[in-house]
């Protein structure tokens, strides 16, 4: 047997290229990133669709109060894909970030972060830190959004503590003011006793409880519609009205009549056994 013969992969003739065998996406795609913002490709495509039909998708904002999760990325990564759909398509899609910079998330978080200094501050102070720290997460969220791959005009993104979209809030307030919209009227609303403000429905979170249920019978002293009667050849006092609830708690008592082992006992139109 010969010594000297070649390595088996000199022996094919494969093509030569400098195209990369292995994808090194971590490394690659910040460089093709880096290269749409150089081109300004957002911008570019503006242009190319300036003319086009428009179709606008309004960008329901995140909180700016920490790093993205699963389920603000899935909401942009969504997004971006509708966008770029319509943009394929042929339409004017533009897409206009935007950060919701108010509300309790970012007063919590800031007021926790003070401790008891926050007891020593102003309202205004207090204010003024949770803007420094909305801005702060603009930016985070913004670059790993960015780095997500999604679209858009990063740069001039809409912020409710904008002056502008404020004043914007005033003007559409102002315009169900003149419509005759608004008024005054009493109104329960949830308020948290730590945070010291009211709450929304959404902010509300509530624990499972297993409590037991209950039927009861109500005889129906008045109010039964003739048909009823009429239908069946029954009396008004045949028709029992039937509730069921899970209220856990103390029940004052009431006088429900009594079902007897032996009646039948007509519920709603239905002619149901009532039960011993």
């Amino acid at each position: 047997m010969s010594t000297n013969a070649k390595p088996y992969k000199e022996t094919l003739n494969l093509p030569s290229t400098e195209f990369d065998m292995k994808a090194n996406l971590t490394v690659r795609e910040p460089k093709i990133q880096a290269l749409w913002q150089e081109q300004d490709l957002y911008g570019q495509i503006r242009q190319a669709r300036a003319k086009s039909p428009r179709r606008v998708l309004h960008d329901g904002p995140p909180y700016a109060n920490g790093e993205i999760h699963m389920g603000t990325a899935l909401n942009k990564m969504l997004k971006d894909f509708v966008v770029r759909s319509l943009t394929m398509r042929g339409f004017d899609s533009p897409y206009i970030p935007g950060w919701d910079c108010h509300g309790l998330p970012i007063e919590h978080k800031v007021v926790k972060d003070l401790g008891s200094k926050a007891a020593t501050l102003s309202q205004a102070e207090i204010r003024s830190l949770c803007q420094t720290e909305a801005l702060k997460w603009v930016d985070v969220q913004r670059k790993q959004f960015r780095r997500l791959g999604v679209m858009g005009d990063w740069e001039n993104p809409y912020l409710t503590l904008d002056p502008r979209y404020e004043a914007g809030i005033l003007d559409v307030l102002a315009d169900l003011l003149d419509g005759g919209y608004v008024f005054r009227q009493l109104k329960p609303i949830h308020w948290c006793i730590s945070d010291r403000t009211a709450l929304a429905e959404a902010e509300l979170e509530y624990h499972d409880e297993t409590t037991p249920s209950v039927y009861v019978n109500f005889a129906m002293v008045s109010g039964v519609p003739a048909a009823w009667t009429e239908a069946d050849g029954s009396t008004d006092a045949d028709w029992r009205a039937m509730i069921w609830t899970t209220t856990p708690g103390p029940c004052r008592p009431t006088s429900p009549s009594p079902p007897t082992p032996t009646s039948t006992t007509r519920e709603c139109g239905t002619t149901t056994p009532t039960p011993a």
